[in-house]
């Protein structure tokens, strides 16, 4: 190694951080612990048998272009499966021009603050926000301004107060970060009307808003609420959707939907990172979409899901004491938890891992180090019988460190 390899390293490497759920999920891998920490699926929604036979006919037929490089934008069998999704399934207007496939919705992320962010612009996020989101935004010197949540999501009077404050300074976000449906962290969704405000806001300060979608057809109770994407109609929004949670993570396919403007930059980052997402894995996807098999599979994972998620909930009510606190989402993976003041959520993890039980600190998902008291579980991969025994252990840790 040379002497001097601290000093050559870029600002960018130099500002990056481990990402504290990965180093986390080492952590807790061990079998005799029930983790809540990773945002993982549940592997009995991988459609195994039905992916044999796609692989098996697409080979037979497709072997050699799915072998073979692809184009930056994407296969455009995909491409339009996933333009005919959204138009009939999200009322959109779309083509393809507004969408490019990417190396999962993580990469999707870092294209966009790629093309973006220069070191020291202002970002504003969600207090708690997605941790990826964030280390995405920090890699490329993003400074980071929270806007808080409230059971409605992020906060529309915090958010144009953060803006008036920021143009009186004369700055200007690059974008709004917001995760609309089922908040990772937090589990919430955004009813229609603060969507609307949400929007008429960024539309008054002229401010790109990030739609990060990756759970969205994930819904277990309620009502759909249009996506911010089209809500807008007019370019303000940039969506990102992903595989991960409706098909299977290891494909590493997400997408984004944008104004063509954008999707041409996008597809100029791309190039430079990794050419082509695999077409082998694209056209693969391609054929879950168009058969129809994805649209029958997400409906049993949404019961699988249910199941999970009610017998949490369920425990969480029979255990925890009554100054505890969490979320009830109406789907995606995740629920949070709310302590007493006094609590700390990392000290409480030391306890929690003796009793073989994880949790994710809250304090990985704010932006401004807050939230010591909070913490993230997810349902969707524990077995079921495990989402109530993991639960009573935790009940019992924080029992325990109660004053």
């Amino acid at each position: 190694m040379i002497s001097d390899f601290e000093q050559i390293l870029s600002d960018s490497c130099k500002g990056m951080k481990r990402s504290a759920i990965r180093e986390l999920l080492k952590l807790t891998a061990k079998p005799e612990i029930i983790s809540y920490a990773g945002g993982l699926p549940s592997p009995d929604s991988f459609p195994v048998e039905e992916l044999k036979k796609i692989v098996a006919e697409m080979m037979e037929t497709e072997a050699a272009s799915a072998l073979q490089y692809g184009s930056t934008e994407g296969d455009m069998k995909l491409r339009e499966a996933l333009v005919k999704y959204y138009n009939e399934n999200e009322n959109l207007n779309i083509t393809v021009d507004n969408l490019i496939i990417t190396t999962a919705s993580q990469q999707a992320l870092d294209l966009v603050a790629k093309i973006f962010i220069n070191r020291g612009d202002k970002v504003i996020v969600g207090l708690p926000s997605y941790l990826g989101g964030l280390s995405a935004f920090n890699a490329y010197g993003a400074k980071m301004t929270g806007v808080s949540l409230d059971d409605k999501g992020m906060r529309a009077d915090e958010l144009e107060k953060t803006l008036a404050e920021m143009k009186a300074k004369g700055e200007k976000p690059k974008f709004i970060y917001i995760i609309p449906d089922f908040q990772n962290p937090a589990g919430i969704t955004m009813p229609l009307e603060r969507r609307k405000e949400i929007i008429d806001i960024a539309h008054k300060y002229d401010v790109l808003i990030l739609e990060d979608s990756p759970y969205r057809e994930l819904r277990f109770e309620g009502e759909p609420q249009d996506m911010l994407y089209k809500t807008d109609g007019t370019g303000h929004v940039i969506t990102l959707g992903t595989f991960s949670k409706i098909f299977a993570p290891g494909f590493r396919i997400g997408w984004v939907i944008a104004h063509p403007k954008v999707v041409d930059k996008i597809v100029m980052a791309k190039q430079g990172t990794d050419l082509c997402t695999p077409p082998f894995t694209q056209r693969i996807a391609a054929r879950y979409v168009e058969s129809g098999i994805m649209s029958e599979k997400i409906k049993d994972i949404i019961e699988l899901y249910r199941e999970k998620k009610d017998i949490m909930l369920d425990t969480l009510e029979k255990e925890m004491p009554e100054v505890v606190k969490w979320t009830v989402p109406e789907g995606g993976l995740f629920l949070f938890i709310t302590l007493p003041d006094y609590m700390d959520a990392e000290a409480l993890f030391k306890v929690a891992i003796e009793e073989n039980v994880a949790f994710v600190m809250g304090t990985s998902f704010y932006c401004n180090g807050k939230g010591r008291n909070t913490m993230r579980l997810n349902f969707s991969y524990a077995s079921k019988e495990n989402n109530r025994i993991g639960i009573e252990r935790l009940a019992k840790v924080i029992k325990s460190q109660m004053k």
